[in-house]
């Protein structure tokens, strides 16, 4: 193969190298770029919304935090059934050292459109954790919406990155995927 002298030719190749060299590095970067959406292996969408007593609380917040984002709403009585089995996770895995995340916690997402009724619920069913929000808009719940939620109760399990591991986690199955990210009790 023989090797132009020409620099027209020279500075061609040089220019053609480059080129191809930025158009991988543009390629690797949107490869790396994270997903956001509701499938597993995708960044949980962002949710900011508020407590029960007005204070706006980020899902983001809870980065370095394995998180269970919990839909459901006090009149849900499937929601209602399964609040207790929520209550055991969290009183478990909220206590236990956590493999690559601080700590465990439940972020729920309530559907309401009454205060009274979503804060007594919450009473009611010992739903000790402090992360609790709501827009009050029902079934236009925004945060709902972003998620896809049909229908409730559903769930998504984030790590701490807040990338989605699992979702629609109820029963038994939540205790025994939560099992795989405890270091100890």
């Amino acid at each position: 193969m023989k090797i132009s002298n020409s620099p027209k030719k020279q500075l061609i190749a040089i220019f053609s190298l480059l080129i191809l060299g930025f158009s991988l590095i543009q390629i690797k970067a949107i490869a790396q770029e994270p997903v956001i959406g509701t499938n597993v292996g995708n960044v949980a969408p962002e949710i900011l919304m508020a407590s029960p007593d007005g204070k706006e609380i980020a899902l983001s917040s809870l980065k370095g935090k394995l998180v269970l984002i919990d839909f459901w709403a006090s009149w849900c009585r499937p929601c209602r059934m399964e609040n207790p089995n929520l209550v055991a996770a969290y009183e478990k895995y909220s206590k236990a050292k956590i493999k690559e995340a601080k700590s465990f916690e439940i972020y729920s997402v309530s559907l309401d459109r009454s205060k009274d009724a979503w804060v007594n619920a919450i009473g009611q069913d010992n739903l000790s954790w402090d992360y609790h929000v709501s827009d009050l808009q029902f079934w236009n719940n925004a945060a709902a919406a972003k998620y896809q939620v049909t229908g409730i109760p559903m769930n998504f399990l984030i790590d701490a990155n807040g990338v989605i591991i699992a979702k629609n986690l109820r029963g038994a199955k939540l205790h025994q995927v939560l099992d795989k990210y405890v270091e100890s009790f």
